[in-house]
């Protein structure tokens, strides 16, 4: 197998890169409904519904490449599901917060929307920047950083007031992008590490997942999960993907990696057809077909980047947007700053937000971000948990 999988970076800045650019739909009018995220109750599958899925399907194929690297480095399992606990908890902590955000009584706290965004993200980045190694007096000056952040998030906390009335607090309510990635990986990232050595029975957990999301949308059982065992679905579909990766250990098994991704999808493109006969199509209902159309997308995807990149040896062509790929959370987040900022700074024209030419201007927007995202880490601002 080759040292670097170069395809998996790319899949993460691409799925990175366009989600940014559909999270800023809503500041545009007149672009196409296609585009968008579907209503709950509407039997629909927008561009915008496919790419969480995505970025789950990647977290997933990850998960082995990771947990390995920290084997070889000679850690035992103790150490990686406490590596794992400590990792999901920042990520559920972040969903926490963001998820409140639209929620804030900018009167009852004291703090207007942009300046709570601000100040959150400030805090993001002082626990959870990648400081330099240091045995100097730097390493106190970072760690004072880190805890002034936890005083920081912790004073966001206590002042937060939620509601029309502003009697509100903080409340999980679905947790967000970044909580459901932490529960996601909260349940996904053990299975792996224990049952690593036994491929079959990852596709059995797949399988599970799958059947215990069709249950819930059955009403035969209800689960705790957030979405229904939806996520775990995707993260092991991208832990299925990385398990064809590995038995593809000589060139020419690796040349036909794609058929066996587009062989793949195509059974789950069938499966989620047939599928609709009993379930809608719905992203915020996390229904079983939402989650086989969407992995069918997934590998389908995953077959072109593969084709691209590992074989056609072309990951220089995606050089542009490979920081989203690299420092994705630092990616995810800036964006909250980006627009706290430019309400004050500047209104664009009312063309330059409607239909094509809004369309043109929110992938601008993505790539700018990008640019900011590959700006910081030449200076050592990077998120990493």
């Amino acid at each position: 197998m080759p040292n670097r999988i170069y395809t998996i970076d790319i899949f993460r800045a691409i799925t990175m890169l366009l989600m940014i650019f559909v999270n800023d739909f809503w500041s545009l009018k007149g672009i196409p409904d296609w585009l968008q995220h579907a209503e709950a109750k509407q039997d629909f599958l927008g561009f915008s519904d496919i790419i969480f899925p995505c970025f789950l399907f990647i977290v997933g194929m990850s998960i082995p490449y990771a947990i390995r690297n920290r084997i070889s480095k000679g850690e035992n399992n103790l150490k990686i599901l406490f590596h794992i606990l400590i990792r999901s908890v920042a990520l559920l902590v972040m969903g926490l917060f963001t998820v409140n955000i639209d929620n804030l009584n900018a009167a009852a706290s004291g703090l207007t929307r942009g300046w709570f965004q601000i100040l959150l993200v400030t805090a993001f980045f002082l626990i959870w920047n990648v400081y330099p190694k240091s045995k100097d007096w730097k390493k106190y000056l970072f760690t004072g950083m880190q805890l002034a952040g936890i005083a920081l998030l912790i004073l966001l906390f206590l002042i937060f007031k939620g509601g029309k009335d502003g009697a509100g607090h903080m409340t999980p309510q679905w947790w967000g992008i970044l909580g459901l990635i932490g529960w996601t990986y909260l349940i996904s990232a053990p299975i792996y590490l224990f049952a690593r050595k036994l491929p079959w029975l990852l596709l059995v957990f797949w399988g599970l997942f799958t059947l215990l999301n069709i249950a819930h949308h059955a009403h035969w059982l209800k689960t705790p999960i957030p979405g229904g065992g939806a996520y775990q679905g995707f993260a092991f579909a991208g832990i299925a993907a990385s398990i064809l990766l590995d038995r593809a250990i000589d060139p020419e098994k690796r040349k036909r990696l794609p058929l066996f991704y587009i062989g793949a999808g195509f059974l789950l493109l069938f499966a989620g057809l047939a599928l609709r006969n009993f379930f809608i199509i719905s992203k915020i209902q996390a229904t079983p077909t939402w989650v086989f159309l969407c992995n069918a997308v997934s590998f389908g995807f995953l077959a072109l980047i593969y084709f691209v990149v590992d074989l056609k040896g072309k990951a220089r062509w995606f050089v542009l947007i490979k920081p989203a790929g690299t420092s994705t959370l630092t990616c995810y987040l800036i964006p909250y700053v980006y627009y706290s900022l430019a309400i004050y700074a500047f209104t664009l024209p009312a063309f330059l937000k409607t239909g094509i030419i809004g369309l043109g201007k929110s992938m601008v927007y993505a790539l700018i971000i990008i640019g900011i995202t590959a700006l910081l880490g030449k200076v050592k601002v990077k998120l990493k948990i």
